[in-house]
């Protein structure tokens, strides 16, 4: 980080929860987790990056999908320890084909559009 970039307070696992935006409607899609790496190729690539605790490794949102978030800007909360991306959204967030992660409430109806066929897009 250069001496103008607000300081990040990474975790004890030295990751940080990053919300995704949507930048044209305020939606939020998901939410992941970075690292400082993850942070850092974002702002080179301008696409986002994140790291999967399942995987332990990093990734690319719509490296297998193609259904990339273009990173506008990336906002810090007031403690420095969760990220928002605010992205333009090719596609559909959620690896399940939905438009956003948050597509149901907790009782289980769904609220959100499915806006692609996860077997169509992922060889799983």
């Amino acid at each position: 980080m250069d001496e103008t970039d607000v300081e990040l307070a990474f975790d004890e696992q030295e990751l940080l929860p990053a919300v995704a935006q949507d930048a044209s409607s305020g939606a939020v899609l998901m939410l992941a987790y970075v690292t400082e790496e993850a942070v850092e190729r974002t702002r080179e690539t301008g696409l986002a990056h994140y790291y999967s605790r399942s995987r332990d490794e990093l990734w690319q949102k719509g490296g297998s999908s193609g259904h990339v978030q273009e990173v506008e800007e990336i906002r810090v909360d007031c403690d420095g320890d969760a990220l928002l991306y605010v992205v333009e959204q090719t596609g559909g967030a959620c690896h399940t084909g939905y438009e956003s992660c948050f597509y149901r409430t907790i009782e289980g109806d769904v609220v959100g559009e499915q806006v692609f066929d996860p077997d169509d897009v992922y060889d799983e």
